[in-house]
């Protein structure tokens, strides 16, 4: 598949891949595909940034959006601090805590991510063009990353302020949301 990708789209898999690293995650996530397309220059990134999405607002929606604290969980009746004492009693200390991945190496693609891909490639199929000229761009990305159901990467965009629906009459598909 990565044969049918354009430069700009092969850099923003590669951006992907540094900012999973840079936010300590074990695999590369539907959300570090959208925070490196914000960043690309060509038509994904420019329709992302024309929708209130540049890379600052994402990093700052993926900071609010963050993983379940405390008083999440506590509102369920779940304390945090008791669940790590003693995860950290039979396991030993920073037993919950996530292991950093390694600096060198290709990191994964999470199911989220794989199916990005696909649905970026599904959508340039799609599209009426001669077969040679059936290049993924950083457009069809991002409208494969938006047929991604995942809740972290939705919320990141509510966040933003992204109006999906828009966005991906922008890209060329009614289906994007």
């Amino acid at each position: 598949m990565f044969e049918r990708f354009s430069a700009e789209a092969r850099r923003a898999v590669v951006e992907a891949q540094q900012e999973a690293r840079d936010l300590h995650a074990p695999r590369i996530e539907p959300v570090h595909l959208l925070l490196a397309l914000s960043r690309d220059p060509g038509r994904g990134g420019t329709a992302l940034r024309a929708a209130g999405l540049d890379h600052a607002a994402g990093r700052r929606a993926l900071q609010a959006a963050g993983p379940l604290d405390a008083d999440a969980l506590a509102a369920v009746g779940i304390d945090l601090e008791r669940v790590r004492t003693a995860a950290e009693s039979a396991f030993g200390p920073g037993a919950l805590d996530r292991p950093r991945p390694a600096r060198g190496g290709h990191l994964p693609f999470a199911d989220g991510s794989k199916r990005a891909l696909e649905g970026a490639l599904r959508h340039v199929l799609a599209e009426y063009r001669p077969r040679r000229a059936r290049v993924i761009d950083t457009g069809h990305l991002v409208v494969g990353v938006l047929s991604v159901p995942d809740p972290l990467l939705q919320r990141v965009l509510h966040l933003a302020g992204v109006d999906v629906a828009r966005l991906g009459e922008e890209l060329g598909t009614a289906s994007a949301a």
